[in-house]
């Protein structure tokens, strides 16, 4: 009786947090490409399109394979050519899970919306997309030997080589941090993290804030996962189980499992309890008490989620926890989707926040 018990339970809780993890990606699967774009601002003035490549020396070595020379898309404003003596604020903008920097530059629908939010008053400043999609479709922007050091490849490679080749204002306080879903998780996470590298956040329907575990005790997934051999494979993958994967590279990696070099959440059907900790302890509500004193850095911080998105509670969650802290944040809950209006708020929400909060002058500190 006893055995088929735990039995029964260990069921249970392999259910419990798949579930978990289902609703934290449900909406990102049906959701990356359907938004709502606001219409051309007449006399918009064209922003100038840089497609680079930037190396992430924090990415060497990764054993995933992934490439360590990232595409970034840089957009630089319509002052950026003529006034020669300028320099800039700049935006760092997360992509989300699935998606890279150029499919990122269609669910915002840039260069218009960034064209768009100049013409209306919003202060020119360059604006970046870096891609962070790996082999099983996202970074989660964390730090893993399996993965490479996205994290630090956002808050220092990728801000070191935009200050050396372009003329920013190469202070924290004319830097801002954004990102959405997953990259808005990523902002979370490098935000708490970085409050010497960045100086306001802006955090869109963050995913993965609370503590996600193990997939559904179903042994037709759990072979499929352990079949994965290449990264072909793990493309021909449904959605959630190639979450499972990259969530287990970025944060229950184990360099002496190849090909994969992750552990993941349950095997032979039982939770690995040791996987679930680590998951658990990549989760910003886990560790957000820890960088407190981060946080009360930031020249301001903004977080915002759609009505009928499934991540609303995590997020309100985390505007909860600042403002119990006394971390002044602004929070706001729109009507819409997961991205059904991404392409209106980074127009007319994010980029002019930051023209608010970022230092334009010449004496930033």
């Amino acid at each position: 009786m006893k055995s088929s018990r735990r039995v029964r339970d260990r069921r249970k809780l392999s259910i419990h947090y798949g579930i978990l993890t289902i609703l934290a990606f449900a909406n990102i699967a049906s959701a990356q490409v359907q938004t709502e774009v606001p219409g051309p601002v007449p006399g918009a003035k064209p922003v100038a399109i840089e497609r680079i490549k930037v190396h992430g020396v924090s990415l060497e070595g990764n054993l995933e394979g992934d490439d360590v020379d990232r595409t970034v898309i840089v957009f630089l404003p319509p002052s950026y050519v003529a006034q020669k003596n300028r320099r800039y604020p700049v935006v760092y903008a997360l992509h989300g899970y699935s998606i890279g920097a150029e499919q990122w530059t269609h669910e915002i629908h840039v260069p218009q919306t960034i064209e768009g939010a100049f013409a209306q008053g919003t202060q020119d400043m360059i604006v970046v997309l870096p891609d962070s999609k790996t082999v099983h479709n996202g970074s989660m922007y964390s730090s893993s030997v399996t993965t490479g050091d996205f994290e630090r490849f956002v808050s220092h490679d990728l801000v070191a080589y935009i200050d050396a080749h372009y003329r920013t204002i190469p202070n924290r306080t004319s830097r801002g941090l954004a990102g959405h879903s997953m990259g808005g998780y990523g902002a979370s996470r490098i935000g708490m993290k970085h409050s010497d590298v960045f100086g306001s956040l802006y955090i869109m329907s963050p995913c993965c804030l609370v503590a996600r575990g193990a997939g559904p005790a179903n042994p037709s997934n759990e072979a499929a996962l352990e079949a994965v051999k290449t990264p072909a494979d793990s493309a021909n993958l449904p959605f959630g189980l190639r979450t499972q994967l990259a969530s287990a590279a970025a944060w229950s990696p184990n360099p002496k499992k190849p090909p994969l070099y992750l552990d993941l959440p349950t095997k032979d059907g039982v939770v690995q309890q040791d996987v679930i900790a680590k998951w658990a302890a990549n989760s910003p509500l886990a560790f957000v008490d820890q960088y407190v004193r981060n946080l009360r850095e930031y020249r301001a911080i903004s977080i915002d989620v759609g009505d009928q998105d499934g991540l609303r509670t995590g997020a309100a969650k985390l505007h909860e926890v600042l403002e119990n802290y006394g971390i002044a944040n602004s929070f706001e809950v729109y009507h819409g989707t997961h991205t059904s209006a991404v392409a209106d708020r980074f127009q007319n929400h994010v980029l002019p926040f930051f023209s608010r909060t970022l230092c334009f002058g010449k004496d930033c500190k």
